[in-house]
């Protein structure tokens, strides 16, 4: 039917929310906006972060005119078990809608509720400490869980996967996270893959993502002693491949592909808090078919340890 055909594909949010959004080790230093760090969370610590995501598509080569606009609010939690090892969960509330034309009439479906719980770990698997500087490498593996709402229904019957709050699978996440920090600059790089799993007869592409991130700080240009807090400028990429989706178990032709963003931001930093925005702009996007572009995602929000 016209209304859910190709909107399996407009999925901009919730592939970013799957692996995009880690926190950080408390310290006074920068971190990734858009994906995890290797800095430690101490043992018995806490890390809290609040992120508000806002993302629209609205490139449709189709002809059905979908523009659709996703925004989440993203709380995540973490907590140093020791000083290698730190647990973390992430659980956001959605508020999706997509308008399109179908049967000449342009409609809108939209739905909102809270999403998928992921609940992951990571491990320091090496760290190297130096004076004004420390390497750290760290694998993460978790698990995303089916919490979110996936059965929403309107007035055109049952809601497209692209809106649905939770996608009802149980899906498997792993990956590599390395940070390199000295007093003046942090980089952090991240490998990670997604297996996605099937439910309601419609299974999300797998999907496969490179990211790295600078962090250098503008202000103060000099560190003295008693100076209170920091500013940041960070620069991101992202590039993330996504395979087919699967619709009945049939491979979806319109669906997956390369896009590669490029993510300015700023953070404010303090000792205990940090409050930062940054926005991931697709400068690549090699997608298949009729599968719907990003215009934009927005991040901003604040992270806080105790």
């Amino acid at each position: 039917m016209a209304v859910n055909r190709g909107n399996s594909q407009a999925r901009p949010l919730k592939g970013l929310l799957a692996l995009g959004l880690g926190i950080a080790s408390g310290h006074v230093f920068g971190a990734p906006i858009t994906f995890n760090t290797a800095l430690p969370v101490a043992k018995g610590d806490f890390v809290f972060r609040e992120l508000i995501v806002v993302g629209r598509s609205g490139d449709d080569p189709s002809g059905a005119g979908r523009d659709f606009r996703g925004t989440a609010a993203v709380t995540a939690l973490g907590y140093g078990v020791t000083g290698d090892l730190a647990l973390f969960g992430v659980l956001p509330y959605v508020d999706n809608e997509l308008e399109l034309t179908a049967g000449g009439q342009r409609v809108t479906r939209e739905a909102s509720g809270f999403g998928d719980l992921a609940l992951f770990g990571r491990y320091t698997l090496l760290r190297r400490d130096h004076p004004g500087q420390t390497l750290r490498i760290a694998p993460f593996a978790g698990l995303k869980a089916p919490t979110g709402d996936d059965d929403k229904r309107d007035a055109l019957g049952r809601l497209p996967p692209a809106v649905q709050p939770g996608s009802g699978s149980w899906d498997a996440f792993a990956g590599v996270v390395a940070t390199y920090q000295t007093v003046d600059l942090q980089i952090d790089s991240q490998v990670s893959y997604s297996a996605n799993n099937e439910a309601n007869g419609f299974e999300a592409g797998d999907a496969a993502r490179f990211d790295a991130s600078l962090q250098y700080r503008l202000w103060p240009q000099a560190l003295t002693a008693g100076v209170p807090a920091f500013v940041y400028g960070v620069i991101e990429v992202n590039l993330i491949h996504r395979g087919k989706n699967r619709v009945g178990g049939v491979a979806d032709p319109n669906s997956g592909g390369t896009t590669l963003f490029l993510t300015p931001g700023l953070q404010y930093v303090t000792k205990r808090w940090i409050v930062e925005a940054g926005v991931q702009l697709p400068v690549v996007q090699n997608l298949r078919g009729t599968a719907l572009e990003t215009d934009y995602v927005l991040h901003a929000g604040f992270r806080f340890n105790y």
